[in-house]
């Protein structure tokens, strides 16, 4: 973003490059390696695929738990790692073990979770979602309560993308462990944001422009011996699960912001969780304005999203009058930003339709200071109390 003057709260559709990012690019660049084929066998190519296999290192040390680094898969983002793991584990696992034919899915999943649910139903899969607490949290209660031994899968995201509520992912992966499922979890919003623990997830995505990294580069973590068919053909690249040559330079800038994150994630979170929670009090000391969950930022939920209801207003009106003030903000998950119907996250924790239409979505990280969180505010404020934004 290299506006002075546009201040950009929308770090959970898409974050700003950080500088190690960009360092780490331009470095690249001026390597002996820039431009050449890991899979070569000449020095070019030997030297790419030592910087590949390093960033492969480096993203499995980001994690709470010990990963192979051969565990790490990388992709061309988080939409890609997760149309991989629900087609690809659900596929291997019916394959040997044809019984398999559910899949458990949360109903506040990202649309890459939920749009490929249609394919896997064409394929004789049955899909069962499970819906969240009035919170936004899943519990093991409402999971247990759809699963039986024929379930493949269960998908449950680490954190939510439009509301930031964490969910008890390693209780609810126990749970679905229990009756042999396999678990995966999109980890796009959590990962370098709070400290991810895998021990019991068989497979999570992450991307690297959530978090300031370049896009178009993500990973999926598959664990050993979780089932797997690959979806795409033509090399044997990423230990066959994705066949395709690799970008070194975005995996090595992947891997150092991601290093980065995770060195200073302590601070950053308390930072940033005090300041959204500073940004929430300021909006909803309005009766205009309420929060979608009671849940706490120290714990519950993500550092830097703060979700909101602006009480009879409509969302998109309110989204085009503070572009025009000069602040970028999303009403939901930029993925379905071209569609005017209301969340299905916010509908399935039971908001009312009408109420979800003014749904705001202010996202940010460490970059974002007090002073300005607080001049955004007043700009909303001001801006929800007129009838141009009135439903």
């Amino acid at each position: 973003m290299k506006s002075s003057s546009y201040v950009y709260l929308d770090y959970a559709a898409s974050a700003p490059q950080r500088r190690i990012s960009l360092q780490t690019q331009e470095a690249y660049e001026e390597s002996a390696y820039a431009g050449a084929n890991p899979n070569s066998l000449h020095t070019p190519g030997r030297l790419a695929y030592a910087a590949l296999e390093r960033s492969r290192r480096e993203i499995a040390s980001c994690f709470t738990t010990a990963l192979d680094p051969y565990e790490v898969h990388f992709t061309s983002g988080g939409t890609e790692s997760n149309n991989m793991a629900l087609c690809g584990i659900a596929a291997a696992y019916r394959l040997r073990q044809p019984h398999r034919t559910k899949i458990v899915v949360s109903a506040i999943e990202h649309d890459s979770c939920l749009e490929p649910l249609g394919r896997l139903k064409e394929q004789g899969f049955e899909i069962v979602y499970v819906r969240p607490s009035s919170t936004g949290e899943i519990t093991c209660e409402q999971l247990r309560a759809v699963l039986d031994e024929h379930v493949a899968l269960t998908c449950i995201m680490y954190a939510n993308n439009e509301t930031g509520v964490i969910q008890p992912i390693s209780e609810l992966a126990r749970c679905a462990h229990e009756v042999g499922s396999y678990v995966m979890s999109d980890a796009v919003q959590a990962f370098g944001r709070i400290p991810c623990d895998l021990e019991e997830i068989d497979a999570c995505s992450i991307a690297a422009h959530k978090i300031g990294g370049p896009v178009g580069i993500g990973a999926l973590i598959l664990k050993r011996n979780t089932p797997f068919v690959p979806l795409t053909f033509g090399g044997g690249q990423e230990g066959g699960t994705r066949p395709g040559t690799q970008a070194v330079c975005l995996c090595e800038a992947f891997a150092q912001t991601a290093c980065e994150c995770i060195q200073h994630i302590k601070q950053r979170r308390s930072t940033v969780a005090a300041r959204a929670h500073m940004l929430e009090q300021m909006l909803c000391a309005s009766d205009r304005i309420t929060p979608t969950t009671p849940l706490s930022f120290a714990d519950k939920r993500l550092p830097g999203i703060v979700s909101v209801l602006a009480k009879d207003c409509d969302a998109q009106a309110i989204l085009l009058q503070l572009d025009s003030k000069g602040f970028g903000i999303s009403s939901g998950s930029a993925c379905a930003s071209d569609s005017a119907r209301a969340s299905h996250v916010l509908h399935a924790q039971g908001i009312c339709e009408r109420d979800a239409l003014g749904a705001l979505r202010i996202s940010f990280d460490e970059r974002v200071d007090e002073d300005t969180l607080k001049r955004f505010a007043n700009t909303l404020l001001s801006i929800v109390t007129t009838s141009q934004v009135a439903l």
